[in-house]
């Protein structure tokens, strides 16, 4: 199970290769990897149908409850079908909308690096696990969306998505710690059974506020949705994956995954239907306003994610069952119409329905499966969307404000459908920028294949709803259940009203598309509402935070050394005198402190006497003399206080910095005083307090002492197991000799960066060039010339 979550992973190396070989077949033999993985999903399908439930689990961090753990049930099968199903006819689709594109390599990479993190979301076991493939998906779809990255446009929107749904991983991984604290496990499986005691726990409300953070960022609910239309500058492929059937149904899933665990609640059912709700007539109503194909499709997304949002809200096991339906109905027609779409621009040169029409005798193939897309869009028999629509209306019938909700939004999703097909394929020909033709094999194969699919599901739903919507539903109500998909379920009871409601619909969704021009005077009116609307906002936060950094960045990295010792020593000070108080800790002066020797004194007055005579020095090289008879008296310290090794590490840095800084020294200009009488007070003030700090946190470690065992086992196992009679050397290059290697490897870097930096200076080249500047040097100079005059 692990090898097929994280196959794409491994193919996501070897596409770009694949595509330098075979450029022409290269999404053709990318697409084996989907369909295989379709193929071994599909073949679990009968034993999840039949109640079992896989499992397969990975030590990772045992010691903190992490790991690699898989489990596959009806809910997990769902989703794995569609990701591996779609991910298939979308390589194929790439392969062909970005035929000769120097970096379809990187697409497809990219395109299975996706597929891999959705699996592993839909499929794991654990929270942290299923939290970190959450991640990657921002990641990814980051990159996607930000595959033309020479336009400023896409480079925005893919940050804007980065930015929006990233802000919810954040506080989903909060809500997910929390759940975890709070169920006592982070397996899934094991949380499913802890139901009641999670929504009994006080921290309920706050695990149930991170969560859906992060899910409705992920699925574009109201006030978030507006990252979703403008990642429609990503090309094509990627929408018709990314923002059709997988990334924005991540948070669905997510909702659905964790309903036993935190549904059933009065705040889930509020949350969810009020979200859910705005979040379908918004979508709905701004879809028919646009008169981009891609744009109208974003929004109709938004809108279907409310809708399922809702129906895990209602909670009921209609509502539950309606949301697989519609999760499974959805992906097909909207993945089909949004390959159509990119169709369309391909061979048009547009995708603006104001100037499309009358395509049906140049793209025949492409206009029968966008036809056939747009019918279930619509909920028209015998499509899967006609009976997706109608338990929808079955399960809202109870709750009178989400059925006036459910019309609504179907309505206008009816003149939608039109707007996109109808609109696009029927009437006179228009003039295009590009002369209008049919799309090739790899282009409608993936549209034809989707619709055809929706077409035979509605067909065969029995079938269906025992595989796959039946296991699915049970999986999450958290407990077995028989579901009926019927294409005719009568005309009696609560069939006979949807069957009323959904006639109604069709009726004044086509009058809606009439009527279309008037949504471009609606757009028109209420256009000067954006200045107030959600991304509004959100550009505003962005540049106040850019704004933010922007002060602070000349606040404190002012270029000035001492402004950086100095801000560092403060914030330590109030840290830890922070600390000391709020703890209440006692400084205790130890007994026998005024048991001092001579020659310590002795030492003690070297130091004092060598700092306040570096403190004074107007010579770099007397300062340098002064700081090496700091130095060293230290060095003296250690050795009399039995540390010879230190002592020894003490004189050679002692000595090599001053070889250093003597070399240095003669490249600098004439030493010259640049801080007034205030600045060294302060300065002075803060480093008294600084060295005051450090004095009294001597005391209080001096005051309980911790007797550390690693301290004895280090010194019984240096010769055993390390072959060193000096403890302190064998710490360094065994006992934490990987830390050793880090701190090397650092300054091997920075040694390397500063190599670079330096032979990028003008004159390096060979040629003559002034010496570069500082700001500092440069008033020292300016300081020099005024000495000079005066």
């Amino acid at each position: 199970m692990l090898a097929a979550v994280l196959s794409g992973f491994g193919a996501s190396i070897v596409a770009p290769m694949v595509h330098w070989l075979v450029p022409r077949r290269a999404g053709w033999i990318a697409a084996l990897v989907p369909l295989a993985l379709f193929i071994y999903f599909a073949s679990l399908a009968p034993l999840v149908a039949g109640g079992e439930v896989l499992r397969s689990s990975y030590a990772w961090l045992p010691g903190l409850g992490v790991n690699l753990s898989f489990r596959i049930d009806g809910l997990s099968i769902l989703f794995a079908l569609l990701i591996t199903g779609i991910g298939t006819l979308v390589m194929i689709y790439a392969g062909g909308y970005l035929a000769g594109d120097p970096m379809l390599g990187r697409m497809l990479a990219l395109l299975l690096i996706f597929m891999a993190a959705m699996l592993g979301v839909v499929t794991s076991d654990n929270l942290i696990g299923l939290f970190v493939f959450w991640e990657l998906t921002t990641v990814s779809s980051y990159l996607l969306i930000g595959y033309k990255h020479e336009y400023e446009k896409a480079r925005k929107a893919a940050l804007q998505s980065m930015l929006v749904t990233g802000i919810g991983g954040l506080a989903l991984l909060a809500g997910v710690l929390l759940l975890g604290q709070v169920a006592g496990s982070l397996e899934i499986s094991d949380m499913l059974k802890q139901g009641d005691v999670v929504r009994a726990h006080p921290l309920y409300g706050g695990i149930l506020g991170l969560v859906l953070l992060g899910a409705f960022t992920k699925s574009a609910q109201v006030p978030f949705h507006f990252w979703l239309p403008g990642a429609m500058e990503a090309p094509t492929p990627v929408s018709s994956y990314l923002h059709s059937a997988t990334m924005v149904k991540a948070g669905v899933f997510l909702l659905a995954r964790l309903n036993p665990v935190l549904g059933g609640t009065e705040a889930w059912q509020l949350l969810l239907t009020g979200f859910g709700g705005a979040t379908m007539l918004v979508g709905a109503f701004l879809a028919v306003q646009q008169t981009d194909l891609k744009r109208i499709l974003a929004y109709t997304t938004v809108s279907a994610l409310g809708t399922l949002v809702t129906l895990i809200g209602i909670g009921t096991d209609d509502a539950l069952k309606a949301a697989m339906v519609f999760t499974l109905s959805h992906a097909l027609y909207k993945g089909a119409l949004f390959q159509v779409a990119g169709s369309i621009d391909h061979e048009t040169g547009t995708r603006d329905i104001s100037q499309l029409s009358g395509l049906r005798a140049a793209m025949p193939v492409t206009a029968a499966a966008a036809m056939l897309a747009a019918v279930s869009m619509a909920g028209l028999p015998p499509m899967f969307g006609f009976i997706a629509k109608e338990v929808q209306y079955k399960a809202s019938l109870e709750e009178p404000i989400l059925i006036i909700a459910a019309l609504l939004t179907n309505m206008l999703t009816v003149a939608a459908a039109g707007l996109v097909s109808l609109k696009v394929f029927l009437g006179a020909p228009a003039h295009t920028p590009e002369h209008a033709h049919e799309a090739p094999l790899s282009m409608w194969l993936g549209p034809v294949a989707l619709a055809v699919s929706g077409l035979a599901i509605g067909l065969l739903s029995t079938s269906i709803a025992n595989t796959l919507i039946g296991p699915a539903t049970g999986a999450v109500i958290g407990k077995t259940k028989e579901v009926e998909l019927l294409l005719w379920a009568g005309i009696e009871g609560a069939a006979g009203q949807a069957l009323v409601l959904s006639a109604f619909t069709v009726v004044v969704g086509g009058g809606l598309y009439v009527a279309r021009g008037a949504f471009a005077r609606i757009a028109a009116a209420l256009a000067p509402l954006a200045a107030w609307g959600p991304e509004t906002w959100y550009q505003r936060s962005v540049d106040g935070m850019l704004a933010v950094a922007g002060w602070q960045t000349r606040m404190l990295q002012n270029g000035y050394l001492r402004s950086y010792i100095g801000l560092i020593i403060a914030m330590v000070l109030a840290l830890a005198s922070f600390a000391l108080v709020a703890g209440r800790v006692a400084v205790t002066i130890p007994a026998g402190w005024a048991d001092v020797r001579v020659y310590e004194l002795i030492l003690a007055l070297v130091m004092l006497v060598a700092t306040g005579f570096v403190i004074r020095a107007t010579s770099r090289l007397a300062a340098i003399v002064g700081l090496g008879f700091v130095g060293y008296s230290i060095a003296l310290v250690f050795l009399l206080f039995g540390g010879p090794d230190l002592a020894m590490t003490q004189f050679a840095i002692e000595t090599l910095s001053a070889i250093l800084f003597v070399l240095v020294v003669y490249r600098l200009p004439r030493f010259a005083r640049l801080s007034d009488t205030g600045a060294h007070l302060r300065s002075g003030a803060l480093a008294i307090a600084g060295g005051t700090l450090m004095m009294l946190l001597t005391l209080v470690a001096l005051a309980s002492p911790a007797e550390s065992r690693l301290s004895q086992y280090m010194a019984e196992n240096s010769q055993p197991l390390a072959n060193g009679r000096n403890i302190v050397n064998v710490i360094l290059v065994d006992f934490r000799g990987f830390d050793t290697m880090g701190e090397i490897t650092v300054l091997g870097v920075a040694a390397i960066g500063i190599y670079a930096l330096l032979k990028l200076l003008p004159g390096h080249d060979g040629t003559t060039a002034a010496p570069v500047r500082s700001p500092t040097v440069e008033v020292e100079g300016q300081l020099e010339e005024t000495m000079k005059h005066r």
